[in-house]
């Protein structure tokens, strides 16, 4: 008995979020219009309950479900579900002004967040393809209705109906891939996977069936080729489900790539590790030259997110634990960086007026010295200088692959970094140098500034000392 509670305790985090949902739906069917702020509030003390039940669960159990383990609540799990939880409590806080501005308060808004945080949790701690699988309906569904929660925006709709289209594709070739892995090896379970594997590697059928699902992991990512919903979505989505897409879901893909692939799949890491080296180094390249031929910000920034992708997989390709902490630690810094970024924008939009081209910023500097300090900050992270967490980020994913011998990959990622810092420092100048521009951030909530701010100085502060979070990485990836 005393056995079976643990184990059942360590589901916890998210018994606590699935009824806190509950919870939150029936109640926000008796709130007016007037009174949303409720909903808010009780989304964010859900999301508080959940980070305090998830700081006092073991992080070193395995709850077994159905036959073998098919749930773990391991380190790597215990990281991401804390920082998943903490992206989304933070655009919950950056959204509230945007949705009063526009009439879009309502609480759906809120649910589907936290269903979407549901399947990312699910995500990090599934240790069977069918609960992977299972966890990533669940956060995809979410972001479907999320991109379409303006009913009356044609271009959301256009864009929800294209990620819709698109992500069913992906997802049935990863569903393909995985009953074509069940069938040869006989086993839906992550830990049985890795011995049946390493038994069975040469067969023919094993590596197709892991080549769809290294396809299906690299559309949730938006890695190139598989890239062609993000600029779209980025840019036809409401800002702050924009700014929602952007951050925690990354943590899942995350999840989803070192489950199945690091884990699950360490008997044929000589078929993947090159698809993944391929992936990333096309991200880089597309993302990063793309980019620099954007004049909206918000397509920018989305083939921003794709080169950092690249980066992430960078880190994935080693295979070896220090490959899987750097991948760890770049997209928590990753996370940071763009919740500050499409923040930024959400903040600039909250007066009723979007932010959608560059030019947009033009002489933000005399308007709002604070807070083009913090865009600067942020800018300057996302090019990889020292001393802010994007240095380090890329450091140790570069440090990762010399390790592991991928010399050439480390000078791409080097040279791919350097074509970056064109557009970014595009934004600085345009800022710091121009004139004219619509943008401001007068008569603002006082919370929205303190976010914002904390949000991108986090980044000075982890650049200045990153032993923590490192440590962190480490214990996480150790554990695998």
């Amino acid at each position: 008995m005393n056995s079976t509670l643990m184990q059942w305790s360590v589901l916890m985090p998210e018994i606590v979020l699935a009824t806190g949902i509950c919870v939150l739906l029936i109640v926000d069917l008796f709130v007016r219009d007037s009174a949303r702020d409720l909903t808010y509030l009780l989304a964010i003390f859900l999301l508080a309950g959940v980070a305090w039940v998830l700081i006092g669960t073991s992080p070193d159990h395995t709850v077994q479900l159905a036959s073998g383990g098919a749930y773990v609540a391991d380190g790597l799990a215990r990281v991401l579900k804390l920082f998943a939880v903490t992206a989304v409590a933070t655009v919950f806080l950056y959204s509230r002004p945007w949705l009063r501005s526009r009439s879009l308060h309502f609480g759906e808004y809120y649910v589907l967040g936290l269903f979407g945080l549901l399947g990312i949790m699910v995500l990090a701690s599934g240790y069977s393809l069918l609960v992977s699988y299972i966890g990533l309906e669940i956060l995809s569904l979410s972001l479907y209705a999320l991109v379409a929660f303006d009913r009356d925006s044609a271009r959301s709709a256009e864009a929800a109906m294209k990620y819709f289209v698109l992500g069913a594709i992906a997802s049935g070739t990863l569903l393909y891939g995985m009953s074509l892995v069940y069938g040869i090896t006989g086993t839906l379970q992550i830990a049985e996977l890795q011995t049946a594997i390493a038994v069975q590697s040469e067969v023919v059928g094993l590596w197709v069936g892991l080549g769809f699902m290294v396809v299906g992991v690299a559309f949730k990512f938006g890695a190139v080729p598989f890239h062609m919903w993000v600029p779209d979505v980025y840019d036809g989505a409401p800002t702050p489900v924009t700014l929602f897409i952007g951050t925690a879901p990354k943590l899942g893909a995350l999840a989803l790539a070192v489950r199945l692939l690091v884990e699950g799949s360490a008997g044929l890491a000589s078929f993947w590790e090159p698809m993944l080296a391929a992936l990333a180094v096309l991200s880089l390249v597309l993302g990063n030259v793309a980019a620099i031929a954007q004049t909206n910000i918000r397509r920018m920034l989305a083939y921003s997110t794709i080169s950092h992708v690249g980066f992430i997989l960078l880190g994935l390709v080693s295979g070896s634990p220090a490959g899987v902490q750097a991948a760890l630690f770049y997209t928590i810094v990753y996370v940071i960086m763009a919740a500050g970024a499409f923040g930024f924008l959400v903040m600039l939009g909250s007066r009723g007026q979007d932010v959608t081209e560059l030019d947009d910023l033009r002489g933000l500097w005399e308007r709002s010295p604070w807070f083009t300090l913090m865009m600067v900050l942020l800018m300057i992270s996302m090019i990889g200088v020292p001393p802010l967490a994007g240095f380090y980020a890329k450091w140790w994913v570069l440090a990762a692959l010399l390790n592991s011998g991928y010399v050439g990959l480390a000078v791409v990622g080097v040279l791919t970094s350097v074509i970056g810092a064109f557009y970014y420092l595009r934004v600085i100048r345009l800022m710091l140098f121009d004139n004219g521009g619509a943008a401001t951030t007068a008569g603002l909530p006082l919370d929205l500034r303190v976010v914002l701010s904390v949000n991108a100085l986090l980044l000075l502060g982890i650049g200045l000392f990153p032993d923590r979070l490192l440590e962190l990485c480490a214990h996480a990836a150790a554990l695998i």
